[in-house]
C-alpha cells in the first residue's frame, strides 16, 4: 500500500511518495508522433517527459506538452479543472510513482470555497482502477494500472499546517500547532486560500478563496508585453521569463523587471488588504503563515503590509511543496500509523 500526496494546481501540479517529488505545468496535449527521440546533449529529467495514454487518447504532458504538442490545454476555470483536467494530471505521476496495481491511498486538496461543490466530484473521479500506458523518452510502451482505493480531500491551506506540525511518521512534532491560533495565506496560480487553524480546528468565519491568485500579476505583466511586443505570450509560457527578468520574442528581447515589480506589489496589496479585514476580529492570532508558489514571491511585498507576526521561511525550503508534503503527511497518520506496531503485534500472537 502506497501513500501519495497530491497537489493539482492551476499552476504546477506537485505529487510525492514522500522520497521522491514529481513537479510539472498543468498543461497537456495531444501526443503527436517524434520523428526524432534523442537528446542532444543530456538525458530528459523525469518531469520534463510525460507521455501517457488514457481512454485511448494520448497525452503530452507538462513541459513536453508546451515543447511538442500542436494543440494544448490549460485552463483558469475551476469547474473545467476539475471535470476535464484532474484525471491526466493526476494518473500521469502516480503512474511513475507507483508499481504496477499497488493499491493507492491519495490525498489531494481543493481551494476552501470549491471544497464542498467539488469534493465529491474529484473523489469520483480518482477512486478506482485505471489502466493506462506510460511511454518512455525512447518510445517503449509499458501497461499498467493505477489503483486507487482511498481518497481524502481537504481544504488546500491544511497541507501547509500539517506540514509543520507532522513528522514523516505522521505523529505531532511541533505541540504549539494544537495551542496556537495560526492564520494561513495559500497564493496559488489561480486562487488565494484564507484560513484560519485554531488550535487545528477549522474557522469557517476566517476562511475564504478569492481569485487573487499569482496568474492576476502574469496577466498584467502578458498585457504589457502584448502591448509593447503585439503577441500574446500564455501565461504558462511566462513562469521562467518572470523569474529572469526578461523575454526574447522573435529575436528582440524585453525586460520585466520594472512590469513585475509594479504587477507583485499591486497584488501583495490586495492578498495582505483582504487578509486585515478578514481576520480583523481574530486579534488573538498567534501567527501568520505565507505559504504556496504564489507565496513564495509575493512574501517579501506582504510581510511589512499584514497585521501580526509573520511565520518566517526556513532558507532552502520550497513553499511550492509544503502542501503535497503535508498531504502525504496526513495520509500517513490517517493510513499508517501505528501500522507497525500493530504489525508486529498480530505476528507475536500468531
Amino acid at each position: 500500500m502506497e501513500v501519495i500526496g497530491l497537489d493539482i494546481g492551476f499552476g504546477y501540479t506537485k505529487c510525492t511518495d514522500g522520497q521522491r517529488f514529481l513537479v510539472f505545468k498543468s498543461v497537456y496535449g495531444e501526443a503527436a508522433e517524434l520523428q526524432f527521440r534523442e537528446q542532444l546533449l543530456s538525458d530528459p529529467d523525469e518531469e520534463d517527459y510525460l507521455h501517457v495514454e488514457i481512454d485511448d487518447n494520448a497525452y503530452f504532458v507538462g513541459e513536453l506538452a508546451e515543447r511538442q504538442s500542436v494543440e494544448r490545454f490549460f485552463t483558469l476555470d475551476q469547474s473545467q479543472f476539475v471535470a476535464d483536467f484532474t484525471k491526466v494530471l493526476a494518473l500521469t505521476p502516480l503512474s511513475t510513482l507507483v508499481a504496477r496495481q499497488e493499491p493507492v491511498k491519495l490525498v489531494a486538496g481543493l481551494p476552501i470555497s470549491h471544497y464542498r461543490r467539488h469534493r465529491t466530484e474529484l473523489v469520483n473521479i480518482l477512486k478506482g482502477q485505471h489502466p493506462l500506458v506510460s511511454i518512455d523518452k525512447d518510445g517503449q510502451r509499458t501497461d499498467t494500472v493505477v489503483r486507487i482505493s482511498d481518497v481524502k480531500v481537504v481544504p488546500q491551506p491544511f497541507g501547509t499546517v500539517m506540514n509543520l506540525m507532522l513528522s514523516d511518521l505522521g505523529e505531532v512534532r511541533d505541540r504549539r500547532f494544537l495551542r496556537e491560533k495560526i492564520g494561513v495565506i495559500d497564493v496559488g496560480f489561480r486562487t488565494t486560500d484564507y484560513t484560519i487553524a485554531d488550535r487545528t480546528r477549522y474557522s469557517e468565519r476566517g476562511s475564504k478563496t478569492t481569485d487573487t491568485g499569482i496568474s492576476r500579476a502574469y496577466t498584467a505583466i502578458a498585457a504589457k508585453l502584448q502591448e509593447s511586443s503585439g503577441v500574446n505570450v500564455e501565461l504558462y509560457r511566462l513562469y521562467d521569463a518572470v523569474d529572469r527578468g526578461s523575454i526574447k520574442i522573435h529575436g528582440k528581447r524585453y525586460d520585466l523587471k520594472l512590469v513585475k515589480e509594479q504587477a507583485f506589489s499591486q497584488l501583495a496589496s490586495t492578498i495582505a488588504t483582504d487578509a486585515n479585514r478578514l481576520w480583523a476580529n481574530d486579534w488573538d492570532m498567534d501567527r501568520v503563515m505565507i505559504t504556496g508558489g504564489g507565496g513564495a514571491v509575493l512574501a517579501p511585498y506582504m510581510s511589512k503590509l499584514l497585521k501580526g507576526e509573520i511565520m518566517p521561511v526556513e532558507p532552502g525550503t520550497d513553499v511550492r511543496l509544503n502542501n503535497v508534503r503535508g498531504y502525504w503527511k496526513y495520509g500517513k497518520r490517517l493510513w499508517t500509523r501505528g501500522a507497525p506496531a500493530a504489525a508486529a503485534a498480530a505476528t507475536a500472537s500468531s
